[in-house]
């Protein structure tokens, strides 16, 4: 089993901790942390999008000029994919683009990027994240104790209401839950920084 080091918010060595083999020391699948990504980037669409049909642009009812003598082109309505103001053709209509994902495969994902994270030693542990009170002073303490910077991840097993609030305005810090937090807001964060309550967590549901 890996151990890391169990780290206090105010960015002491306060022990040891052991980390499952099977959830934090796997061989990262990257075909699965592809697939699931791209499913998740998928689901955040809208699908909103609507462009109308040349049935359903108002107007051109009646047929431009006749049929004949005029020396132009034939015209059965204004509305025509060819003339300006009509309709599109083909055009994105309103859609849902989430694609299911195999729930052995989401959690293969997330283990192989809790394990990649691991091995490229951009996971830390701490033994709780507490702030008394809503302050983004506090939470940019316990980042520099930490030594962190950039984008950074603090997952936690229970929501965390003051330190969420207190890292809203700290630009690329976010603090999220183990059961929201999803793989791709995982990879894209630069430093995880983990609970101990959440590792538990993870390796209830994961191992």
């Amino acid at each position: 089993m890996p151990k890391v080091a169990l780290l206090s918010q105010a960015g002491q060595n306060v022990g040891e901790i052991e980390l499952l083999d099977t959830v934090f020391g796997i061989e990262p699948n990257n075909q699965v942390l592809f697939d699931v990504i791209k499913a998740q980037r998928a689901a955040m669409r809208q699908g909103t999008h609507k462009t109308k049909t040349r049935t359903e642009v108002r107007g051109g009812g009646r047929k431009p000029w006749k049929q004949k003598g005029t020396g132009r082109a034939r015209a059965g309505s204004t509305r025509s994919p060819l003339w300006t103001g009509g309709g599109v053709v083909f055009g994105p209509t309103p859609r849902d683009y989430s694609v299911k994902v195999n729930r052995k495969v989401r959690r293969l994902a997330l283990k192989s990027v809790l394990s990649q994270k691991l091995a490229d030693e951009k996971l830390k542990v701490l033994d709780k994240l507490e702030l008394s009170e809503i302050k983004t002073k506090g939470m940019t303490e316990v980042l520099n104790s930490l030594e962190v910077s950039g984008k950074v991840a603090f997952v936690c097993k229970d929501a965390n209401e003051n330190a969420a609030m207190s890292a809203r305005n700290i630009p690329g810090v976010t603090v999220t839950t183990a059961s929201h937090v999803s793989v791709y807001e995982l990879m894209n964060f630069k430093t995880v920084v983990v609970t101990a309550d959440a590792v538990k967590f993870y390796e209830e549901v994961l191992g």
